[in-house]
């Protein structure tokens, strides 16, 4: 009796076990950021320029008249990583289109932003070493990315791991 009882219950842990399984397995993770309203929204952009992390020089007046995609990002941050092919991919889809994007580095040691750099991204990413940039954004977490229309306002801004989808999305429906 004991040894069917034992049976029984290694039986029902092992059918939980598996239906647990094909759950975790069969879930949609988000796989989009969430738009959220910024007190940015129709507003002219805060200044941003500063030193890439390659070296140069680089400011969003140079690209006016440009649609803009700010992202700030971080190498520590999980979403980020999980991004970062998305918005190279973008950058590339987009480079002939009037769209650029450029990156913001948030609170990250240079060398390994530099590295995650080498790994996932073709866009210019400033170094923000003090903050500077992402607070004049609001921005409190990464990653964040900021739409900037070719009139120099925020048009949107998203929080959380984009794709290169959903910023086409984006951007079409703010180009229009």
């Amino acid at each position: 009796m004991r040894r069917r009882a034992i049976a029984v219950v290694s039986v029902g842990f092992l059918v939980l076990l598996i239906a647990f399984s094909v759950f975790l397995a069969t879930r949609h993770v988000a796989s989009e950021a969430s738009e959220i309203h910024s007190p940015l929204l129709g507003q002219v952009a805060p200044v941003v320029s500063g030193t890439t992390l390659s070296g140069t020089h680089v400011s969003l007046s140079h690209d006016a008249g440009k649609i803009i995609v700010l992202n700030f990002w971080a190498s520590w941050c999980g979403p980020c990583v999980q991004e970062a092919p998305e918005l190279t991919t973008f950058a590339w889809r987009e480079r002939t289109h009037n769209v650029v994007v450029v990156g913001v580095d948030f609170q990250d040691n240079t060398a390994s932003a530099r590295s995650f750099q080498r790994l996932y991204s073709n866009y210019p990413t400033i170094v923000d070493p003090n903050g500077a940039i992402a607070n004049s954004f609001g921005v409190t977490a990464p990653p964040t990315t900021f739409i900037i229309n070719g009139s120099g306002r925020v048009v949107a801004s998203l929080v959380g791991a984009t794709t290169a989808r959903q910023l086409a999305a984006v951007v079409a429906r703010v180009s229009s």
